[in-house]
């Protein structure tokens, strides 16, 4: 379907709604109600829906702990002793990669700790970081000390180590070609490449494929947030190299809030036995771990950064949403979100025609996933509030940009319809 083939109409919608292969997945998920109507939740970026299955799976794991105690690690449908296995493939599946460079651990923040960690070695001629200048704050947060860590042994501090990026002068987006020139230029004293997949204010998808070519090319380990793109755009990460990626699973994932995160480790590092790590029992080699030796073998896949044993309820949440993610498929998913972000899009630029430059939308068309961040010249947060009292929930950044994730699993063209409807009567 071309852009120019979109019509503002809700018979138009209705129409696009009854053809998508995927309609029925929005009944599978609780929808929060305002006035007696599905609100328009737009906010997936920041927390996604809960599956209708995710008490079942839970309440599966419950009933087996008041059943079995302890022994639940053992016995019943899904014994604990490796749960974090059964999300395993799909979750590999969902950003490209091998069952054995994948896991489902800890937090997002704390997976990032733990690989630069192992995969930041500064040394007195390779020490710099660099990073996006607006970043989500926590991978600044993260960033930071790991440099302040390391300073201690190399002498250097965060000024001398980090290299931030920033868009150009009175633009949102950042050029690929400034990327790869901020490499090249500080590439004899390179260590590490951290960015995001996709910068969570603006929305923008990164070229991860090229970003990385160019980081191995200056001899640097390069790193990926996917706290905005896993389940949200299609990821490649074995094919295109990565060193290792981190992500949470709340937003397109729909694990629940402060749902288990995942971590990915390309396979040419796992054979590495002598990769420096902060260890845990639950990264010991499987065979011998409850022997309980005080020498750490580390498992040869990306388990070995496991630090504890698996958070089961939390996982039972996430696998119900992965279990959907492995019968729909990525395919079909950003298929849609194609279509649904260029339908509000148009819906965008219908408003424009009419309340001219009031809505901008900073998102690059031809890099992106389901989000659109837009500016609301002239607005400020009251304009938010005006929107959630109409049954409109998306997501706010100060000063006045509005971001909007219509989410491909379980939105629809006439919540976007609805949406441009409500917002029309409001600017």
């Amino acid at each position: 379907m071309s852009r120019m083939s979109f019509t503002n109409t809700l018979d138009y919608t209705r129409a696009q709604d009854l053809a998508d292969p995927l309609r029925t997945m929005r009944e599978r998920f609780h929808m929060p109600q305002y006035a007696g109507e599905d609100v328009i939740y737009f906010t997936g970026n920041s927390l996604g829906l809960q599956p209708k299955t995710t008490q079942a799976y839970l309440q599966q794991e419950l009933d087996a702990w008041a059943t079995f105690g302890v022994e639940g690690h053992f016995m019943g449908k899904t014994p604990w002793l490796g749960y974090h296995e059964l999300l395993t493939q799909n979750m590999a599946d969902i950003v490209g990669a091998m069952p054995r460079e994948t896991i489902m651990m800890n937090h997002l923040t704390v997976n990032l700790h733990l690989l630069m960690d192992s995969f930041y070695r500064p040394t007195p001629k390779r020490f710099k970081i660099l990073c996006e200048a607006k970043a989500f704050p926590s991978d600044q947060y993260a960033v930071q000390p790991q440099i302040k860590f390391h300073g201690q042994i190399h002498g250097r501090s965060v000024e001398e180590a980090l290299v931030e990026i920033e868009p150009r002068s009175g633009e949102h987006a950042l050029r690929h070609e400034d990327i790869l020139a901020a490499i090249e230029r500080h590439k004899d004293s390179l260590a590490l490449v951290m960015l995001g997949g996709v910068n969570y204010f603006t929305g923008q998808v990164f070229d991860i494929a090229g970003i990385v070519e160019a980081g191995h090319r200056a001899g640097a380990i390069v790193g990926i947030d996917l706290a905005h793109g896993a389940g949200n755009i299609d990821l490649k990460l074995h094919d295109w190299q990565v060193d290792f990626a981190a992500w949470c699973s709340y937003k397109y994932l729909y694990s629940g809030p402060g749902g288990v995160a995942g971590a990915f480790v390309h396979e040419r590092h796992l054979a590495n036995t002598h990769l420096p790590q902060f260890a845990g029992w639950w990264g010991h080699e499987k065979a011998t771990r409850f022997l309980m030796d005080k020498t750490f073998v580390p498992m040869d896949t990306a388990e070995r950064w496991q630090i504890s044993n698996a958070p089961v309820l939390s996982m039972a949440a996430c696998r119900a949403s992965l279990d959907m993610f492995a019968e729909v498929g990525m395919v079909a998913l950003v298929q849609k979100s194609q279509l649904l972000t260029g339908y509000l899009e148009f819906v965008i630029g219908e408003l424009d025609k009419t309340h001219t430059n009031c809505l901008e939308i900073i998102t690059p068309r031809e890099r992106r996933g389901c989000q659109l961040s837009i500016v609301a010249h002239g607005f400020g947060k009251p304009l938010l509030d005006k929107m959630m009292a109409n049954g409109i929930l998306p997501d706010w950044r100060e000063p006045n940009v509005i971001r909007c994730a219509p989410v491909p699993m379980y939105n629809s063209f006439e919540d976007v319809y609805r949406f441009g409807q409500i917002l029309d009567t409001l600017v």
